[in-house]
């Protein structure tokens, strides 16, 4: 009778601990939220990051609050994040770098699919291809022909090895036959202002980042790297319509938990966030940054982070690239 009780009572704590964390993720969240930015303040994510602690503060109806965890190509905040209690209060805003890094780094100090519950793609940003005004193409598919006349003469400005710009622009010369001089700059603000003075041909970049340049009528976009052409820049063509059918290549934004995190906490954020991201509001603003709400499902952005490891690994490979 003492076992059956025993029984009984380690039963009844289990179903009673159930219930508590069922009604804790149905009430979550409870206290404060830390959304970390694996960036430092003033950029692309870390802007992204404060409209949607904003925003979803006042859907959520708890603080989400926006820490800096900057540095090594985006590993410590990556690593502090996958490290950190599965309760719902540790997000990750990340963007590709959580699917280059895998192939940029002989180790990481987490594994990008394994570690991480993946909520939702938050946003897309096409890149765009600039050219400076003097160099005479107008189109990718001119720009190809002259490439091609002029193997290495040509140059791009890049933000660093292994950044998404980089990778996206070796994808592009790989898939076109054709081969850039890559010239390595402190950031895509100074490869900018090159490129502005003629100091290098070519740029690409976010169109978040070009946009400001190709309003000033200091640079030409030449193609946008998504599948489709991007309302603010309703002329320029994909690289796909212009040269390279099936090429497409977007910056996308996303929130990850840590491994482990219930599955109610997790859909209640990506509900949230969509609700938030298709607010007039917030889409607005998106659109102001060159930005485009994706909302994937959990699942769906698990599959893209498992295809882009891949993809990424045999451009680095087809590149040289050899791991730090």
């Amino acid at each position: 009778m003492r076992k059956r009780a025993g029984i009984g009572l380690l039963l009844g704590a289990m179903l009673a601990a159930a219930c508590s964390g069922s009604f804790s993720a149905q009430d979550y969240p409870t206290r404060p939220v830390r959304l970390v930015a694996a960036s430092a303040p003033g950029g692309t994510s870390d802007i992204l990051a404060r409209l949607l602690a904003q925003a979803l503060t006042q859907e959520l109806g708890q603080s989400f609050v926006v820490e800096n965890r900057s540095g090594a190509s985006g590993i410590i905040g990556t690593e502090f994040v996958a490290k950190s209690r599965p309760d719902g209060y540790t997000l990750l805003l990340i963007q590709p770098s959580l699917t280059i890094n895998p192939s940029m780094f002989a180790t990481l100090p987490y594994d990008a699919t394994r570690d991480f519950a993946p909520v939702t793609i938050v946003v897309d940003v096409p890149q765009v291809l600039s050219a400076h005004p003097l160099l005479p193409v107008r189109s990718l598919k001119e720009l190809v022909a002259l490439a091609k006349a002029k193997p290495g003469a040509l140059t791009i400005g890049s933000p660093g090895v292994g950044t998404h710009p980089h990778l996206t622009s070796e994808l592009l010369q790989q898939q076109a036959g054709i081969r850039l001089q890559q010239v390595v700059y402190k950031g895509i603000g100074p490869a900018f202002i090159a490129l502005r003075s003629g100091e290098v041909t070519l740029a690409l970049s976010a169109l978040s980042s070009a946009l400001p340049h190709v309003q000033a009528g200091k640079i030409r976009p030449l193609a946008v790297t998504t599948s489709r052409r991007v309302s603010v820049l309703p002329e320029v063509p994909t690289v796909a319509e212009s040269a390279l059918p099936g090429f497409e290549s977007s910056q996308w934004f996303g929130v990850l938990a840590p491994a482990g995190t219930p599955l109610p906490i997790i859909e209640r954020l990506h509900q949230a966030i969509t609700r938030v991201c298709r607010s007039a509001e917030v889409k607005e603003k998106l659109a102001a940054m060159g930005m485009e709400p994706v909302n994937s499902t959990p699942q769906r952005f698990a599959e893209v982070i498992k295809e882009e490891i891949g993809r990424w690994a045999q451009v680095i490979k087809a590149a040289g690239i050899a791991p730090r």
